[in-house]
């Protein structure tokens, strides 16, 4: 029996302080950045076998409770240890996978970012965390290698999920229902360029860190720039869109090359050039910017 699908909740980082003018932030000791303002946290506690305690709940979808694991008698009248219950394994698809190797990928073992399917590299990565705890190694993600693996690690942030873009877009503000609006979701970190409610394109965007952080509200476009370099920065800004002092929507190539584990000085950043090329050419001076949760 696999667990049953797994509970959100809900994580916040606060904004410390505004800026004017962007550019790539530089991550952690570990090359990472953390979000930069309350990224909705999507995780529930996880799933095991023994359906005691706090790692008894949660699970991952697929129907079915948790149920305890029965020790098989053996040989002699004294009672054996059943295998653990695999929650898990080569060919599973879903978020909790996705979570699980968000995790593997904090202790190392997973280099690749999270994909949502338990391929080949997911089989190594559990496989190799096994064996260097003493644990037997199936490349098999059961109750007890998760229990251990939860342990040694934290729930993953948005971030973590999705290093790389490709979250599903957040519900469009009301604010951005009426006129022509480029609709910035913090939540899903995506970009909708809107016109009268219809959605033209959509593209992934990040934002700057918690010491640097994108302003929300209201604004518009105020300038546009092609070939804009920052002044502060001196670091390229192509296709910026100009909405609140020296914050804009522009294309970055840190973005592109590292995801979200770099962070921009307050401006959005666009991963897509072909993307912010394109909608660089339909908004005009005058259009709205909502910035939202």
């Amino acid at each position: 029996m696999r667990t049953t699908g797994m509970k959100r909740s809900l994580a916040a980082l606060a904004a410390l302080a505004a800026v004017s003018g962007c550019t790539a932030h530089a991550g952690d000791a570990r090359g990472k950045t953390p979000p930069p303002v309350r990224i909705e946290g999507s995780l529930g506690p996880a799933p095991t076998a023994t359906g005691k305690g706090d790692d008894a709940k949660g699970g991952d979808g697929k129907g079915g409770g948790d149920k305890p694991s029965a020790a098989p008698a053996k040989k002699g009248g004294g009672p054996t240890a059943a295998p653990a219950e695999v929650l898990w394994s080569r060919g599973d698809r879903g978020d909790e996978v996705r979570r699980a190797q968000a995790r593997l990928h904090q202790v190392a073992w997973l280099i690749t970012p999270p994909t949502g399917t338990y391929d080949a590299r997911t089989v190594e990565a559990v496989k190799g965390f096994q064996g260097k705890r003493g644990l037997p190694v199936t490349g098999e993600l059961d109750a007890v290698t998760w229990q251990r693996l939860r342990r040694m690690t934290h729930e993953p942030a948005d971030w973590e999920l999705y290093p790389y873009g490709g979250q599903p877009a957040a519900k469009p503000d009301p604010r951005c229902m009426t006129g022509r609006v480029l609709c910035v979701s913090k939540t899903s970190r995506t970009l909708r360029w809107m016109i009268d409610g219809r959605t033209v394109s959509e593209m992934d965007v990040r934002f700057g860190s918690q010491y640097t952080p994108t302003r929300e509200g209201v604004f518009s476009v105020n300038f546009k720039s092609r070939n804009h370099v920052s002044t502060i920065y001196h670091t390229s800004m192509p296709y910026a869109m100009f909405f609140s002092g020296g914050q804009a929507v522009h294309y970055s190539a840190d973005f592109a090359a590292r995801g979200y584990y770099g962070a921009s000085h307050g401006c959005v950043n666009v991963r897509d050039e072909g993307k912010v090329a394109a909608l660089f050419a339909q908004v005009r001076t005058g259009d709205k910017v909502v910035v939202y949760w």
